[in-house]
């Protein structure tokens, strides 16, 4: 009995034994001093080695090579700033553009002495500000910009101070070549390529901010270009001869656009004072706002050609009509009159070209209230315009519109609506009837005017051609009427508000001309805010005197450039409609109008 308990417990005592004996003879072996028995095993621990330390050189070489963008990519990744495609002029002109640059990046957690690295990175990088580092170095964040676009001379002088924890990344930085030529235009993009007004934010709502969230990693050589409708060197003489006439007459603004009437396309604009997107800061400057979307203003004696248009195509008048305008125009405690006055019954012409407030009161109550606001509709004037531009604004309607509106607004006053809408409707005007809308993008006429409606007859369009053709010739329109371009305007000067009030000693001035009148194909609008008398002008402040003058020059020096040369005859038969139902030179006033 005892024996057979026993023996299960002395068979596993011995097993144990022998796996002791052979483990350390394992070891003795292993350890063992014969080289000759040792020499295999020193190559193969060797050869492991090597390898080892090879792995650990090659992922040393890779992270000192790679590890800056690494971490830059993963912790900023959602800040870098985006390609943006180039921005173009209509004859492949860069208007804007991105270049690569380096920034500056730190990774506050791997600062060791934080205030060492506010001093060295503030000495080589003066403008950044050494309090806002240092608290926000004094974070747990993982990544931190401390300063974008860097110049090659300050990334060399931060990478000489070798600070662990800063690194570089490089980025794309949006520039605008041309400074402040177009820059109402061209808006501009931030620091992480966002763009925040003009062509630069319409851009981003058409896909290319939804391609960058989505992760698309993209480049200027993948993003086709835009082209826009600018032309850069009309553009620029147009901001030439405006910021010289601005100065000339001291005004506090100006604007100048020039619109091609049959595709709708913005060749040149320039609102003064402007900014350069280059140093995006000064767009915030209230003062610098786009005057020809943004602003809405009463466009003066330049809607009188809306008002004589819309009473020529409803059949109330015709250009043999005679507008009794021989007493000034009284409605309830309210009096118009005119700046020129006759004292006379005049013809249709003769309101135009002597800019009479009440004739064109006397042709809107002929059309009646519902009539007039139902044209104006229909002109686009009474709703927003919309184009390429975000920055837009709705016009100023008057709330309760009554025949004494009628009668105002018929001649510039009490509708306050954008300039490039008023272009807009003066384009449809001359371009044989069709309202176009603008844009500030490439386009042909026929795809300009595949979706547009008639709004006028031609032979409208062609009667207000030539009562802005006849304006030029007697009219308060001579001072622009440049010799070979045959050019038909109006001008229009209206008593600015302030302080709800018309005040009589300020006036916002406008002039609109068409190039060439027989068959326009642009339209030019100058306007003027608070332009001062001069010597010269014998003290008037008057639209001819300020926004005509401009336009003149800016006729004279930018036709060539849109390859349109002055002629040295003049066309025989401009107006073939109106010829053939029988109107010529016998409409024309026996004498003209003055410089209004």
């Amino acid at each position: 009995m005892t024996d057979r308990f026993d023996s299960p417990g002395k068979d596993r005592a011995g097993a144990k034994a022998q796996r002791a004996h052979r483990l350390g003879a394992f070891f003795a072996k292993l350890f063992a001093t014969d080289l000759t028995k040792s020499r295999t095993r020193i190559k193969l621990v060797a050869c492991v080695f090597i390898a080892m330390n090879g792995v650990i050189a090659g992922k040393l070489i890779y992270f000192g090579l790679h590890q800056e963008q690494s971490i830059g990519a993963k912790r900023g990744g959602d800040v870098i700033a985006a390609a943006r495609p180039d921005i173009l002029d209509r004859n492949g002109e860069i208007l804007a553009t991105d270049i690569k640059v380096m920034s500056v990046f730190a990774e506050p957690r791997r600062i060791i002495d934080k205030d060492e690295a506010v001093e060295l990175l503030t000495a080589v990088l003066p403008d950044v500000d050494a309090n806002d580092l240092r608290k926000r170095l004094g974070t747990r964040k993982g990544f931190i910009w401390v300063k974008r676009a860097v110049t090659p001379k300050q990334q060399q002088e931060v990478y000489r101070l070798g600070l662990p924890g800063v690194g570089f990344l490089p980025e794309n930085k949006r520039v605008y070549p041309n400074g402040p030529i177009a820059a109402h235009v061209l808006g501009f993009a931030n620091l992480d390529g966002v763009g925040i007004s003009g062509l630069e934010k319409y851009i981003d709502g058409q896909g290319l901010a939804d391609l960058h969230g989505a992760g698309f990693s993209l480049t200027p050589e993948t993003l086709a270009p835009i082209t826009t409708s600018l032309d850069l060197k009309a553009t620029y003489a147009v901001r030439d001869e405006l910021a010289k006439g601005v100065a000339k007459f001291k005004a506090k603004s100006g604007a100048a656009v020039i619109l091609d009437v049959n595709t709708g396309e913005v060749i040149a604009m320039a609102s003064l004072p402007d900014y350069d997107p280059n140093t995006p800061a000064d767009a915030l400057d209230p003062n610098h706002i786009n005057r020809v979307s943004v602003g809405v203003y009463e466009m003066g004696s330049t809607f009188k050609a809306i008002s004589i248009a819309m009473a020529l195509d409803l059949g109330k008048v015709n250009l043999n009509t005679r507008v009794d305008a021989r007493d000034s125009l009284r409605y309830g405690h309210f009096t118009i009159h005119d700046f020129h006055a006759q004292h006379r019954m005049l013809t249709v012409p003769e309101v135009f070209t002597y800019s009479s407030n009440i004739g064109a009161a006397r042709l809107a109550l002929m059309v009646g209230v519902e009539g007039h606001k139902a044209f104006l509709r229909k002109m686009g004037q009474l709703t927003r315009l919309h184009t390429e531009l975000p920055e837009t604004a709705d016009p100023l309607v008057p709330k309760n519109w009554g025949e004494l509106n009628t009668m105002t607004i018929a001649f510039g006053q009490g509708l306050n609506v954008s300039p490039l809408q008023a272009m807009m409707a003066v384009g449809a005007l001359s371009n044989g009837g069709i309202l176009v809308n603008p844009t500030f993008l490439k386009r042909n006429a026929e795809d300009a005017k595949r979706d547009a409606p008639r709004v006028v007859k031609p032979e409208t369009s062609e009667s207000l051609r030539y009562l802005m053709r006849l304006n030029a010739e007697i009219g308060s329109a001579k001072m622009a009427n440049v010799q070979g371009y045959f050019i038909g305007g109006k001008t229009g000067t209206a008593d600015k508000i302030v302080h709800g009030h018309y005040a009589k000693d300020k006036v916002f001035t406008t002039f609109m001309a068409i190039m060439p009148a027989d068959k326009p194909k642009y339209l030019i609008l100058t306007l003027m805010d608070e332009p001062q008398g001069l010597p010269e002008t014998g003290g008037y402040r008057t639209a001819a005197w300020n926004s005509g003058s401009v336009t003149g020059k800016i006729i004279e020096r930018v036709g060539p450039l849109l390859g349109i040369p002055p002629r040295f005859e003049l066309p025989t038969q401009p107006f073939p409609l109106l010829a053939k139902l029988g109107y010529g030179m016998a409409n024309i006033p026996q004498t003209g109008g003055r410089e209004h």
